[in-house]
């Protein structure tokens, strides 16, 4: 999961003690950790989704300065200083990652951007001592359910909305890498993340089924102007996904970052023989 620490504390599953949100969205039940919450919502039609609302300390923001991926003691920080909020683009997905269990719901649609905003609205009504405007990160993860750019206008008014309430928002997109996507727009506190997960192109199309996607060499001429770097994000299976010579041919370390990640295990990643793939720990930033 985004923004989340591996903590060696159990989560605790509940049911959502009030099930009415507001008019788009309820509460089924939600799944505590010791410094986030993941919720499971419903649309008005029965649709489920996932948003997470989670925290760490401000110092993690330079984990890559500081050459660190853990937490120096065992206080997991606050809302306060990092907040992060998860946001889902649909329910289900059609991308159909051979590590994700978004894909095998039983059907799927895109969300409307009232949607993804009621998301926010009830994370932060969850928090009213603390207002976003307050922290000093605030970050909403386009990184939950859903494909961003197969659903980019709905997004792209959501993001508007969110930032025209909060102005301080960094907002951090992720895509698989939609052929004919418009990357035009991403600029300032608005950030770009390539979904890669293997610089084995012919390994990545089984990892990731969907035709429509670009290849490498595709992502490698994009261009934006975030106030950071394009993230490369690679959820590791098997050790040979990771090349040096391909990600330098491909990539410039003056435009691009590349983040290893761990899965989350679920049943498809284990029906596929993969588990939690090969990293142990979770990345802070």
């Amino acid at each position: 999961m985004e923004d989340t620490q591996n903590t060696e504390v159990k989560t605790e599953e509940r049911r959502c003690t009030g099930s009415a949100l507001n008019d788009l969205l309820y509460c089924r039940n939600f799944k505590s950790f010791r410094n986030g919450i993941v919720y499971l919502l419903y649309t008005e039609d029965g649709y489920p989704i996932e948003t997470t609302d989670t925290f760490l300390p401000y110092y993690t923001k330079d984990a890559i300065g500081k050459k660190q991926n853990k937490l120096i003691s065992k206080d997991a920080g606050s809302r306060k200083e990092r907040w992060m909020i998860g946001v889902s683009v649909m329910s289900g997905c059609p991308v159909d990652c051979k590590f994700c269990a978004t894909g095998k719901l039983d059907k799927w649609r895109k969300l409307t951007a009232g949607e993804m905003v009621a998301q926010v609205k009830y994370i932060v009504e969850q928090n009213s001592n603390i207002s976003p405007l307050d922290s000093k990160e605030f970050k909403i993860n386009w990184t939950r359910m859903g494909e961003p750019f197969l659903n980019i206008t709905e997004v792209k008014k959501a993001i508007k909305v969110i930032s025209d309430k909060y102005p301080n928002t960094h907002h951090y997109i992720s895509t698989i890498g939609i052929k004919g996507a418009d990357y035009s727009w991403i600029e300032g506190n608005i950030t770009l993340q390539f979904s890669v997960h293997s610089f084995d192109e012919d390994y990545r199309n089984w990892l990731i089924p969907f035709k429509g996607k670009v290849k490498l060499e595709e992502m490698g001429i994009v261009e934006t102007a975030s106030n950071l770097k394009t993230t490369l994000n690679l959820t590791m299976v098997r050790k040979e996904d990771f090349s040096i010579t391909e990600m330098q041919r491909i990539f410039d370390k003056d435009k691009f970052f590349v983040k290893i990640s761990p899965i989350n295990e679920n049943d498809v990643s284990i029906a596929n023989e993969m588990g939690s793939g090969i990293i142990e720990q979770q990345n802070l930033i």
